[in-house]
């Protein structure tokens, strides 16, 4: 699994921008005296060129009443590298959560030496109360051949504007009317309306199941090998350069409840030599359908100092067989108790991945967030299902992607537990972190809602069925 470091450190700066977004800056003055909305932006991408350009906004009510956002349309305007050049949107994290945040691409009538395009952002639900802000929008879009972007000479870029401020070079529409801004010439024509895309019926009957409650006697079981897992072993990312991934670190204790659970089991002295890390995977053959597990997070370490950046993890991959390989997917909750990628405290993250380049970075995923604790054992859930990736924890939706990052090949269920490169404490003391789970679950090409999947698992232990797998392999 890729490092994350480079596209999440963006949200270090997260507390300032908020606290800028929300605060009473001086209006440059609406378009029109009636007019309530007002924009403000910024870029975390200043160069002259870039991998992604990354508008960030927030759209801020100064009127007496609340504004549906299904109503409010954003338009930044840009020139295109070439007449025939494709783009691609992405919302990278947003207060009014992503999931809401829609993004397509039009054409400016006649064109300008500095806009011939524009992004037209959008949302499909929520209301902006009066006197309030969205909050963040952290926004992003990139060639579709993944070259670089001139932006030097986008109408609406502003390699000066690093914090928001009003600007009104970026135009904002509300029920079809400008409420704020300015357009180039040929940019003013009323915005399309939002439209719910049209995606393809979710695949129906079950088409086998894997379940499988680890009730195997150590790392060194033959079932484990018969029923297709592995204990990974072999050295590489993620985590700390140099960490070994040793075989005794999985083990298969019993818990609370009676039952046995598989436990990943990471350690560090704060030395690479002294970083081991664990990881237990499926083999590739999953794509749609219901993916689920019953996991066991921890805030604190079993012993040793507190307050390294661990990850602890429960997902789905394809590998990347080359740079930007448009076949890679992957789909992560990702639990970080102590932070990382620029975060201070606990955090959960779901990312759903298109594809990503090592050097230079270059990340193409979406994501939602929620800084909280998850200390505990949790029934997470995903659906991948009529192009949709649904995130549930104990129950509760917590994301929804697609799109681009809907997987299109098959892929492998991954447990693992690993240090962030650069997040180790400064103690020679040695720490010991584990990561329980107790069962997996997958019905490949059906959409088991979350209770359906404990009742199915409790059926499976009632029978005293320890493990089934009916998915044909790849």
């Amino acid at each position: 699994m890729p490092s994350k470091a480079s596209m999440k450190l963006l949200l270090g700066g997260l507390a300032a921008a908020l606290l800028a977004a929300t605060a009473g800056l001086a209006s440059a003055g609406p378009a029109g005296a009636a007019q309530s909305l007002r924009l403000q932006y910024k870029t975390s991408a200043t160069g002259a060129t870039a991998d992604q350009v990354e508008p960030w906004f927030t759209v801020v009510n100064d009127g007496a009443s609340a504004v549906p956002l299904s109503g409010v349309k954003i338009r930044y305007y840009f020139k295109a590298d070439s007449a025939a050049q494709q783009y691609r949107f992405a919302c990278s994290w947003a207060v009014v959560s992503c999931s809401t945040v829609t993004g397509t691409f039009g054409t400016v009538s006649p064109g300008t030496a500095t806009a011939d395009r524009y992004l037209e952002v959008g949302f499909t639900s929520g209301s902006l109360a009066p006197r309030a802000s969205t909050g963040d929008l952290q926004l992003r879009f990139y060639r579709s051949d993944w070259q670089r972007i001139t932006q030097s000479d986008d109408y609406s870029f502003s390699a000066a504007r690093t914090t928001y401020a009003d600007w009104d070079k970026v135009t904002v529409y509300q029920n079809g009317a400008l409420a704020w801004g300015t357009a180039p010439a040929g940019g003013n024509p009323s915005p399309t309306p939002t439209v719910t895309p049209t995606v393809s019926p979710p695949p129906t009957g079950n088409a086998g199941v894997v379940f499988d409650d680890f009730n195997y006697a150590n790392a060194d079981d033959a079932n484990i090998t018969a029923h297709h897992w592995t204990v990974r072993t072999n050295s590489g990312g993620p985590g700390v350069p140099g960490a070994s991934w040793p075989k005794n670190n999985i083990s298969f204790p019993s818990i609370a409840t009676g039952n046995q659970a598989l436990q990943l089991k990471a350690v560090s002295d704060g030395t690479a030599a002294g970083t081991q890390q664990a990881e237990f995977l499926h083999q590739r053959k999953f794509l749609e359908g219901t993916y689920a597990a019953r996991v066991k997070f921890s805030d604190a370490p079993l012993s040793g100092p507190d307050g390294d950046n661990i990850v602890e993890t429960f997902f789905t991959i394809t590998p990347l067989n080359a740079d930007l390989d448009p076949d890679y997917s992957e789909q992560d909750f990702e639990y970080l108790p102590n932070g990382g990628w620029g975060e201070q405290g606990n955090i959960m993250y779901t990312t759903s991945w298109e594809t990503y380049r090592n050097d230079p970075w270059l990340a193409v995923n979406v994501h939602n967030e929620v800084r909280a604790s998850y200390d505990g054992w949790h029934d997470l859930v995903l659906q991948v299902s009529g192009g949709k990736i649904r995130y549930y924890i104990d129950g509760a939706l917590f994301a929804e992607h697609g799109d681009i990052y809907y997987p299109e090949t098959v892929q492998s269920v991954n447990f693992n537990l690993w240090f962030i490169s650069g997040g180790l404490v400064g103690s020679s003391t040695q720490r010991t972190y584990v990561q329980q789970v107790d069962w997996f679950f997958h019905a490949k090409n059906e959409v088991v809602s979350p209770s359906q999947v404990v009742d199915r698992v409790n059926g499976y232990r009632a029978s005293s069925t320890r493990w089934v797998d009916t998915v044909p392999g790849s």
